[in-house]
């Protein structure tokens, strides 16, 4: 089984992006709230968003299931306060739980978690492990995507090993799901999003849980890199020194019993290198797509998001990057997927 760790609804049907509009243009005008009642989506829409878009791709790439979230960079977790921010998971998480009933054993759920930055951190992290529990306990979703910038772009949230987090986490361990640490939109002009903001976030959450003790506190949590782990993977040499340097655990004994990267690497040789360097037992298949990047590319003649290519290319990819590692690593995978 081939199963792509990483997929968001990127071409979710205009009414969400009409209802999100409105959201966000009522709080700010005046401080209304718009009811998630009023967004109406039909069934027959989302089979043509899906039918024409990830299904269509799945099948001719010949990948079985993707854990399905939704859009990350629409996330924009610094718009409005805590509730804005909730209803707006409830509803995206929502459509999600949708497109899973209609495409049953193709797509599994991962939810979007309602943060906010500055003063209502706290209180959104409440909202947030409220969210996950009825998102995996209801909705039967088995991960969640943990924004570790929700101020989008100017990083003004403590890490995400500060105790702020920890009731989140203690709610992941009990769940027994992981995050893929996934950041949203960038609203700063001297950080583009999709090759600046994405990758730089992978790059800096992976510093903030090396100077920490995140894994001794909870030692059976699972963290997810995307985007093979942004600088990572080129730069392992450097947080190997700076661990032995600081008098910390030897790098592999600090993180890799908890962290794990995805393969949504758009070339073969930056795929050889994270394959390389990272055991391949912490490596979880994933494409992103529909996502980040759409066009094809003149040198293989396949879209750059087409990672199984690229992998099968190279020949030395165990079964377990393929479905095992994401069967082990999202506990509750094999249960919904039956």
């Amino acid at each position: 089984m081939i199963i792509d760790c990483h997929g968001h609804f990127t071409t979710a049907p205009p009414a969400l992006g009409q209802w999100r509009e409105r959201q966000i243009r009522a709080f700010e005008d005046s401080g209304a709230r718009v009811s998630p009642g009023e967004l109406v989506i039909t069934d027959d829409e989302i089979r043509a968003a899906i039918e024409g878009g990830q299904l269509k791709l799945q099948r001719e790439r010949g990948t079985d299931v993707t854990i399905f979230s939704p859009g990350a960079g629409k996330m924009a977790h610094h718009y409005g306060d805590e509730q804005t921010s909730l209803d707006w998971s409830r509803v995206s998480n929502d459509l999600i739980a949708r497109v899973c009933a209609l495409f049953p054993g193709r797509f599994i759920g991962a939810c979007q978690l309602p943060q906010s930055p500055g003063e209502g951190l706290a209180a959104s992290i409440g909202n947030s492990v409220a969210e996950l529990e009825r998102c995996v306990e209801e909705l039967g979703f088995v991960g969640c995507l943990l924004n570790p910038d929700p101020s989008d772009g100017y990083w003004q949230a403590p890490p995400l090993t500060d105790r702020v987090y920890y009731p989140l986490y203690e709610k992941m361990a009990e769940l027994d799901v992981p995050a893929m640490i996934h950041v949203a939109m960038s609203r700063n002009p001297a950080l583009q999003g999709t090759c600046a903001h994405y990758l730089n976030g992978d790059t800096a959450a992976f510093m903030q849980l090396l100077m920490s003790d995140l894994f001794t506190d909870f030692p059976t949590l699972k963290l997810i890199l995307p985007h093979g782990g942004g600088a990572v993977p080129y730069h392992w040499g450097r947080y190997r020194g700076f661990m032995l340097d600081q008098g910390r655990p030897p790098l592999e004994e600090a993180v890799l019993g908890n962290v794990f990267f995805d393969t949504c690497v758009y070339h073969r040789r930056g795929l050889e290198l994270l394959l390389d360097v990272i055991p391949q037992e912490n490596i979880l298949f994933a494409s992103e797509m529909i996502g980040a990047v759409r066009s094809v590319d003149p040198e293989t003649g396949r879209r750059f998001d087409d990672t199984k290519y690229l992998l099968d290319s190279i020949g030395t990819v165990s079964d377990a990057v393929y479905g095992d590692n994401a069967l082990r690593v999202f506990a509750r995978l094999k249960g919904a997927l039956k």
